[in-house]
């Protein structure tokens, strides 16, 4: 049972071995043929003429990621760890709907329900965890979240200037009815969205909206940059190793112990 578990262990957590990447690839194929069929269920021509075969499809993949939820739980030396990681989380959304449903009934429930099911397409996220892209992504994001979220915060300063001028510029008259209201034609002009729902009708109000136009092209490309010189500071290839202990998975490419408890990486699990 030692052994089983601690191969289950390698193949679920590990991509390094032939078993751990064909693991990944079905749950890559699994992951967007679930997402693919809420897509399909949410158009009623299709819905109405093909309901139990959609239905039970997902029923068959719910089951899958169930069995695969259960056995992540039985192989990690400490379960509370994973359940409330953030892939634990998010392993868990992705069968929870398909259970809750059961909570709910009667007509009065419908709009509940539908809510519930399409939060399936969460499992979009699991996709991360099983590819190389994607775990350089993740971690790219961590490391510049500092920058990022001080670029967040600047942003969100300035849109609250500008709009807060833009109010006392144009003012009700001019569709500016409030300073919220504002703010919001401001984030749309910085982000050069422009829905053209409110516009400014002054000579200065058009001046200011100019401005805040060619500083969103500008502001567009800071967390873009940001990013990109996170991933190129990464090393090429990341170690897919994930301590049995605490679960962390941000190692060196030569590791031997977890940086984070100094947990043997190669050590069997415990029974």
């Amino acid at each position: 049972m030692k052994v089983n578990r601690k191969k289950l262990y390698e193949i679920i957590f590990e991509a390094d071995t032939r078993e751990g990447k064909l693991f990944d690839v079905f749950l890559i194929i699994l992951i967007l043929a679930s997402v693919f069929l809420v897509l399909l269920d949410s158009i009623p021509d299709i819905h109405k003429k093909h309901a139990l075969p959609l239905r039970t499809a997902e029923w068959i993949i719910t089951l899958i990621f169930t069995v695969e939820y259960i056995i992540r739980i039985y192989v990690v030396k400490k379960p509370a760890g994973y359940i409330f990681s953030f892939y634990g989380i998010i392993d868990l959304l992705a069968i929870l709907p398909g259970y809750i449903v059961f909570i709910f009934s009667g007509g009065q429930s419908l709009i509940v329900i539908r809510a519930i099911r399409l939060l399936r397409v969460f499992r979009i996220f699991k996709l991360s965890r099983y590819t190389q892209a994607g775990r350089t992504l993740v971690m790219a994001l961590y490391r510049s979240r500092e920058k990022i979220f001080m670029f967040i915060s600047v942003i969100l300063t300035l849109v609250v200037i500008f709009g807060t001028l833009m109010y006392l510029i144009e003012g009700e008259e001019n569709g500016f009815s409030s300073i919220p209201v504002s703010i919001y034609w401001a984030v749309v002009t910085l982000t050069t969205v422009g829905y053209g729902d409110i516009s400014p009708v002054s000579g200065l109000g058009q001046f200011l909206a100019s401005i805040i136009m060619i500083m969103g092209y500008a502001i567009i490309a800071v967390p873009t940059g940001i990013v990109t010189t996170e991933m190129m500071r990464l090393p090429a290839n990341i170690n897919t190793q994930v301590c049995s202990q605490c679960l962390f998975d941000k190692h060196d490419n030569d590791a031997r112990y977890c940086k984070k408890c100094g947990n043997s990486l190669g050590i069997p699990l415990s029974t």
